[in-house]
């Protein structure tokens, strides 16, 4: 995918600046619109990165958090929970991974109405492999230090405590 020509401005902050001509001073708003465009832009890096190997961001979490259980397996309600997307998300993101054969799903022994969905021995290696790549192109953040990586987490958890992404200990 090329990448478009670089404007001679920052657009964002020049809406920043009529913003302020127009409605007043709303720092929050070029905020958000800075940390939208930043979201376009690392997803299109990290899944781009990740496409060779029939994943996108969204099928690469999931993989990787069946890696970090116990039994390479969980429940599709805890997929959901855990990755905080919507039942329908997880079963098509689960579907395609069995389809590619990334991902097996079996009844629920624990619980007859719920389906458990592991890693496959072809997971393990395919998350890996886009795990390295990710990892050598810094997830996409390679303008940042360790330190600086380290702010951006801070600075955007009281948004996540404040969604209810979880509970501030």
């Amino acid at each position: 995918m090329p990448k478009p020509l670089s404007l001679a401005f920052d657009p964002i902050a020049r809406a920043d600046e009529l913003w302020k001509q127009r409605w007043g001073s709303v720092p929050s708003m070029a905020a958000i619109t800075s940390i939208m465009r930043a979201h376009q832009i690392l997803l299109a890096e990290v899944d781009a990165v990740v496409k060779p190997y029939g994943l996108t961001f969204a099928r690469y979490e999931a993989l990787v958090l069946l890696t970090f259980s116990r039994s390479g397996e969980l429940p599709m309600s805890k997929i959901g929970e855990r990755l905080m997307v919507h039942p329908t998300s997880v079963t098509n993101t689960v579907d395609r991974l069995v389809r590619s054969g990334l991902m097996a799903k079996r009844p629920n022994p624990d619980d007859g109405r719920g389906t458990l969905a592991g890693i496959t021995d072809k997971g393990r290696e395919v998350v890996d492999a886009a795990t390295r790549d990710l990892m050598a192109m810094d997830f996409g953040l390679g303008a940042y230090d360790a330190e600086e990586c380290g702010e951006i987490f801070a600075l955007l958890r009281p948004l996540r405590v404040a969604a209810g992404d979880f509970e501030e200990s």
